[in-house]
């Protein structure tokens, strides 16, 4: 692979092109990290790819290896690690909060104390979600309740 970077002073944009023989599915995980850029994230359903913006998702639950991200009306599947969606989406106001979820803290309507120093988070969509001990005091520093 050959990277390219031309510094143009006299560029209006951010020009980005991607020369290729064939589409890979690295290539498109690499344009995929670029969309994030962009406040969008890439997911699959049905064979078709969507852009999804990053302010209509709620979470990101990892199920044996596969990431699936929820929005209000529909489940998609990502071609991401949940490791990976929580680098790139940590800036946007995610936090992991379990071994297997990453959510919008925006989306969050409430918490509830549960057994073992967990808390139940509800969020906006009404699904519950356990949030471990681990992750359980940065939760309630980032949403400002500690």
């Amino acid at each position: 692979m050959k990277v390219e970077i031309i510094v143009d002073d006299q560029a209006a944009d951010l020009h980005i092109a991607v020369t290729c023989k064939q589409l890979t599915p690295e290539i498109e995980k690499l344009l995929a990290t670029l969309r994030m850029m962009n406040r969008q994230l890439t997911a699959k359903k049905d064979k078709e790819t969507f852009l999804l913006d990053i302010a209509d998702v709620i979470y990101i639950e990892s199920i044996d290896r596969k990431c699936f991200v929820y929005t209000a009306a529909e489940v998609y599947e990502s071609d991401f690690r949940l490791y990976e969606l929580e680098r790139q989406l940590e800036e946007f106001g995610f936090l992991r909060v379990s071994r297997s979820f990453l959510i919008h803290l925006q989306k969050v309507r409430a918490l509830t104390a549960d057994i073992n120093r967990k808390i139940r988070i509800t969020m906006s969509n009404g699904e519950q979600i356990i949030a471990s001990r681990q992750y359980a005091d940065e939760l309630k520093k980032r949403l400002g309740v500690m």
